[in-house]
């Protein structure tokens, strides 16, 4: 595309640009005899379709009008719809192209935006025949079209081809290097991507903002974190892309201290709160248990979408309060927001926290109905614990066989769990039969199963579950608990002595403990799945990480400060008898994030009421 001298009036066309004022500027071309000159349309068209996507129609029909459309109009037609909402559009441009009077060839620039037109599809075979296209006409060695190939396949999820396409670049640039950076860290290769951020001489906002997020995504929260304050050390810019994958880091350690001071660095450098960073302010304070901080933000927010919305509700039904939760879901109705299935996802999980088995199935059958949205997996998935949860086992069984589609390996853990919670042995055999063959090496199935089997009393189906597990190699994903106090978080992880205050916190389990028997407290040994004697089991119950991360939160935290925990198994039956007796004796809140849902605990009870 070769420069041409821009018509002073085209050159004032912007996104501020009306619609009005645009068929203005077209009249006065028409008039004067501009658009008889085929380069100046090519300038008028780009110009109209890059001012905004509302104008696309009619640039194609300012291009339609041009006796000899240049290479340059149609590429800039190609250009324009590889970032509009119909990125495929752009290859009725790129028939245009070939179909020509002309005899057009498509150039670098063609090849180009057609690789973007692909990113934005995210469809593999027509992004495997764009890359053809590029080796066949000869520019796969164009660096442009090389660091569109890796975005292309980052967001195809192909980190191999990426590398295959990084290795093939002799010399890569500065933005190639962080269009590799950024495509590794998406498809969670964070080793190789963290390697070559190292080596970057220089690094722009979009290589530290790629590799935080790639770190979030990963769940390495607390890397992500240090390179965000690292970053901040460095100088560099900081803008609302980067606040998304601070916050997302915050949210999944459960750090409302670190995610307030994220909120108030957004507020203080008067960062735009977009659609997109609103949501996940929202998405912070409610996966930190905050859900007034976060509706406060909710209702503060000049704008909206439904994802906004289904997060807001996500939040409520997280934190077990499944009837606020239906409440705000009318209340979306009301607004004229329409529901999408990330939402009923939520919905469906409010129903179930609370047991609102009823009105959970008529939620499930409005999908349909109302609003024309076909049930996926994860629905499915949804109505089987919602039924298993209350009791309803049977029912649960029955919705599993009626699926349309196969059901994965969580839904049968819905039934697994709630066959234990309702002592079902039946079920819980065939639940766990059912996700081990879906999955072989789940070890929640094993251990829940081999729970099962204690509560029956029956030792040599515990020892054949535990002799399994050996001979498959499979092994209980250690108990990890994560608390924030000050600012600083902390690990705790099951049997684990190597905290530096462990002296401390063994002194204040024995004391919480002896407090706990003085007022009836007998230790709930199910969840230990050996056949040892009583003393020995509550014994590996006290080394359960939740406990020492109690001990270590009462110790450190002012008394009105709730106790907040992230942890990364579901809560056992001994620590959620425990947390509750706790925040009675000692009037403190417990607000412990299992890998399911919340528990708030205060004065004795618990949000999940018996649902957990």
């Amino acid at each position: 595309m070769s420069r041409i001298v821009k018509h002073p009036v085209i050159a004032l066309l912007d996104a501020g640009t009306t619609f009005k004022e645009v068929r203005q500027i077209h009249a006065k071309f028409v008039i004067d005899g501009t658009l008889n000159d085929d380069h100046f349309v090519g300038q008028f068209v780009k110009a109209v379709a890059l001012s905004d996507q509302k104008y696309l129609d009619y640039a194609e029909q300012i291009l339609d009008r041009s006796d000899k459309p240049t290479l340059f109009a149609l590429n800039s037609m190609i250009r324009a719809h590889c970032k509009s909402p119909v990125p495929e559009k752009s290859f009725d441009f790129y028939r245009r192209i070939l179909c020509s009077r002309n005899d057009f060839k498509p150039d670098n620039y063609t090849v180009n935006f057609l690789v973007q037109a692909c990113t934005g599809i995210g469809m593999r075979e027509t992004g495997l025949q764009v890359h053809g296209t590029t080796i066949r006409r000869g520019f796969d060695n164009d660096p442009h079209v090389q660091t569109g190939l890796i975005s292309l396949y980052a967001e195809l999820g192909c980190p191999d081809s990426c590398h295959k396409v990084f290795d093939s670049v002799s010399s890569p640039d500065f933005v190639c290097r962080t269009a590799m950076v950024t495509a590794c860290a998406r498809c969670g290769d964070v080793g190789f991507a963290r390697k070559l951020f190292e080596e970057m001489p220089e690094k722009d906002p979009i290589a530290w903002n790629a590799m935080i997020s790639g770190y979030a995504q990963v769940g390495e929260s607390r890397k992500a974190l240090d390179l965000f304050h690292l970053m901040q050390l460095e100088g560099v810019k900081v803008n609302a892309v980067s606040m998304i994958s601070v916050l997302s880091a915050c949210a999944q350690l459960g750090a409302l201290d670190q995610g307030r001071w994220a909120h108030a660095y957004i507020e203080r450098n008067k960062i735009k709160i977009t659609v997109r960073l609103g949501t996940t302010l929202v998405d912070l304070y409610a996966k930190c248990g905050d859900m007034n901080k976060a509706m406060e933000v909710f209702w503060g927010l000049e704008e909206k979408n439904v994802y906004t919305w289904s997060s807001a509700l996500n939040g409520f039904a997280m934190n077990g309060l499944g009837e606020k939760c239906l409440e705000l879901f009318s209340r979306m109705k009301q607004d004229g927001v329409t529901p999408n299935a990330v939402t009923f996802v939520s919905v469906l999980r409010g129903c179930s926290v609370v047991g609102l088995v009823d009105e959970g199935q008529r939620h499930f059958d409005s999908m349909r109905n109302e609003f024309g949205i076909e049930p996926q997996l994860d629905h499915y998935g949804c109505l089987v614990d919602l039924y298993a949860r209350a009791g309803h086992l049977k029912d649960a069984l029955g919705i599993i066989q009626r699926m349309p589609m196969k059901p994965h390996a969580a839904v049968w853990s819905s039934l697994l769990h709630a066959s234990r919670m309702y002592k079902n042995l039946e079920l819980g055999v065939l639940a766990s039969k059912k996700m081990l063959e879906l999955e072989t090496r789940n070890h929640g199935a094993y251990v829940l199963l081999s729970n099962i089997y204690a509560d029956s009393d029956d030792w040599d189906n515990v020892s054949h579950v535990r002799q399994s597990m050996k001979s498959k190699g499979v092994k209980k994903e250690p108990g990890c608990s994560v608390m924030e106090v000050n600012g600083e978080v902390h690990e705790f992880f099951v049997g684990d002595k190597s905290h530096p205050r462990y002296t401390e916190i063994e002194a204040v389990w024995k004391d919480i403990s002896m407090r706990l028997r003085l007022a009836g407290y007998k230790a709930d040994t199910s969840p230990v799945m050996f056949d040892i004697d009583e003393e020995e089991k509550e014994d590996a119950l006290c080394l359960h990480s939740e406990k020492a991360a109690i001990a270590f939160g009462i110790m450190s935290l002012k008394e009105d400060v709730p106790v907040r925990i992230v942890k990364n198994l579901r809560v056992c039956g001994d620590c959620h008898q425990v947390s509750m007796m706790i925040s009675k004796i000692f009037d403190r809140e417990i607000i412990v994030r299992d890998r399911n849902r919340f528990h708030h605990f205060k004065d004795g009870h618990c949000s999940c009421n018996g649902f957990w």
